[in-house]
């Protein structure tokens, strides 16, 4: 069987230029006798040929356990530029001269193999219309999320500072740039399973760079950590009051719907009645009685106290009522050396303001979320921090630069003309509570959230 490969082609994905290259293989022939081809596409850096995808004779392209999330999301979409990069390699004249392919036949098969005629992708679970796969259904979501003209949608993807920030000799934070992704989206739902959202919001590693599963990493900037990082998780818990008429009244309705049914019921109002004869029998149900009398009678709700030194027992409880959203706040100086770093400077502060602001759909008649963040805590052998907390999905809800930090205005001379420092302030919010089951670990090698 022969097999061809093809020439190397520069592609755009999630923002970064990437080398890909195909491996085209003779599978034989069909039972009619038509010739197979299946393909194996590769992401190149260097001398390393890492595969990031599988396309069968059918056309049907499964993205492997090493392509990024972004190139999952393109194998995902037959119109993108990372599927057209692998059709052009494909259907390149070095490929075909090298696997023999002359007839019309041959080169229809040929192509076939480079995912043009099906669209399934096991990576994203989008299925195939026997017509050019999900076209019309990734047509139709494209249009529904198309942001206005001029809309930022990518961003530098290694931002740093300083410029000579050394990531492999010092603990630093990544940030990372992500297209909100609405929890209910058709994408994110679940069949099975659990209801609600099957979007995970929890930070994750991919390499060296945080992201969340399932959405698109657009931008990246990494700076030294601040000084005064803290977490603060909390969760609401309320006094709640139950006089005896309603816990009684409580358990009766729970008895009358248990699987004793009418039985159970008629034996909780027995309980009840013994214990009224008990408090008759030791003068607190009399007190009682005597009390809410009283306070009838002379309008006032304390008098009973003053009569008999009694209050109604509130049966106060502190009940747990909801989960509360984390936030968090990094405060970083900058001061640019050098017209570069004045350069780079500038670039990270648009990058956050502008992932923050608000989207405009393209006619302006709706709204749309803003860019959200994946933040995360690095050691300086680039993994995560053990000994600091990490983070899920969050929106930065404010950004605030001091322009003159030391009460001073002054500009650099030159071309730039950048300011001697800035104060860069920066509020966030996490999109979702911490759950006990996403802190995983059960050795405790992590401090978690």
């Amino acid at each position: 069987m022969s097999t061809a490969t093809s020439n190397q082609s520069l592609i755009t994905i999630g923002g970064t230029k990437t080398t890909i290259e195909s491996v085209v293989k003779d599978a034989g022939k069909d039972a009619n006798g038509n010739r197979l081809f299946t393909t194996e596409v590769y992401r190149v850096n260097g001398t390393q040929r890492t595969p990031i995808a599988n396309i069968d004779s059918k056309g049907k392209v499964t993205p492997t356990k090493n392509a990024t999330t972004a190139e999952a999301t393109e194998f995902g979409n037959p119109n993108s530029q990372l599927r057209q990069g692998v059709s052009k390699q494909i259907n390149d004249p070095k490929v075909q001269n090298t696997l023999g392919v002359s007839t019309e036949q041959d080169k229809k098969a040929l192509a076939g193999a480079s995912g043009s005629g099906a669209a399934t992708n096991s990576g994203t679970g989008q299925g195939t219309d026997g017509q050019g796969g999900n076209t019309a259904s990734q047509a139709d979501f494209d249009k529904e999320n198309q942001f206005k003209k001029g809309t930022r949608t990518s961003y530098g993807l290694d931002l740093k500072y300083p410029l000579n920030l050394a990531v492999e000799q010092q603990d630093v934070i990544r940030f990372s740039i992500l297209e909100y992704s609405p929890s209910l989206a058709k994408e994110n739902q679940t069949t099975s399973g659990s209801f609600g959202s099957g979007k995970s919001r929890v930070v994750i590693l991919e390499g060296i760079n945080p992201t969340v599963k399932g959405s698109k990493r657009i931008g990246g900037i990494t700076l030294p950590i601040p000084a005064g990082i803290s977490d603060s998780n909390t969760c609401s818990w309320n006094n709640d009051e139950l006089t005896m008429i309603q816990q009684e009244a409580s358990n009766l309705v729970t008895a009358l719907f248990s699987s004793g049914g009418v039985d159970a019921a008629g034996q909780s109002l027995e309980n009840t009645g013994n214990k009224l004869q008990q408090g008759a029998n030791s003068g607190d149900l009399q007190t009682a009685a005597k009390g809410i009398f009283t306070s009838l009678a002379t309008q006032n709700k304390n008098i009973a106290q003053r009569a008999y030194g009694t209050v109604n027992n509130n049966n106060v409880e502190l009940l747990f009522t909801g989960p509360s959203l984390r936030s968090f706040s990094f405060t970083f100086m900058f001061y640019p050396r050098e017209p570069k770093e004045a350069i780079v400077v500038r670039k990270i502060i648009r990058a956050f303001k502008q992932a923050m602001s608000v989207k405009r759909s393209q006619t302006s008649l709706l709204l749309k979320s803003p860019h959200t963040f994946a933040i995360q805590y690095m050691t300086a052998g680039q993994k995560a921090h053990p000994y600091l907390n990490k983070f899920k999905e969050c929106a930065l809800t404010s950004c605030s630069v001091d322009y003159t930090p030391d009460n001073t205005y002054m500009t650099y001379a030159g071309d730039e003309k950048s300011m001697t420092s800035y104060r860069l302030s920066l509020q966030f919010q996490e999109l979702e509570p911490i759950f006990d089951d996403e802190y995983g670990d059960p050795k405790d090698d992590f401090i978690g959230f």
